[in-house]
């Protein structure tokens, strides 16, 4: 195939390059996965998968049921006279539980949605991503464990 009859082929294509749509190829990827393997080496980029691994979602689900048991401990600590040092949830709970819980659990499954898409890919060029949501399970994990312990000794006092 020569350089005219390729540049011929370009020209007759009428819709839009289909790669160049990542967010409809994470939307339409999420509901019928093709691209479970990176095909390339040099592929890095965040659509290169559509499929990811059901540890992952395991590990995104304990996650949220932490950050979900963390918020409700942090209102029961904060009925009991805790305050809350994180300015950032300091402010939403000032404008309301509601608020609060709606905007921490927003924020953490976002941040789990970021994370588990790049999950293939290297966190500060050197270390896979994906082992940082097991970090996250942990701290989740250890913040649960310490609220449990501060409201035990609130109660004893």
């Amino acid at each position: 195939m020569n350089a005219s009859s390729s540049l011929s082929a370009v020209d007759r294509r009428v819709t839009p390059d289909r790669r160049r749509q990542k967010f409809r190829a994470l939307l339409f990827g999420s509901f019928r996965p093709r691209r479970r393997y990176i095909r390339r080496q040099d592929s890095t980029a965040i659509t290169a998968l559509d499929w990811h691994s059901s540890k992952w979602f395991a590990v995104a689900l304990l996650i949220l049921t932490l950050s979900l048991i963390d918020t409700l401990l942090t209102l029961v600590l904060l009925d009991q006279g805790a305050i809350e040092v994180n300015p950032v949830m300091r402010y939403f709970i000032f404008e309301g539980g509601r608020v609060f819980a709606l905007s921490k659990l927003g924020m953490t499954a976002g941040c789990i949605t970021l994370l588990i898409l790049t999950t293939r890919s290297r966190a500060f060029g050197r270390s896979p991503a994906g082992p940082i949501l097991y970090l996250t399970a942990l701290i989740y994990a250890g913040l649960v464990t310490y609220e449990l312990w501060l409201l035990d000794a609130l109660r004893l006092t």
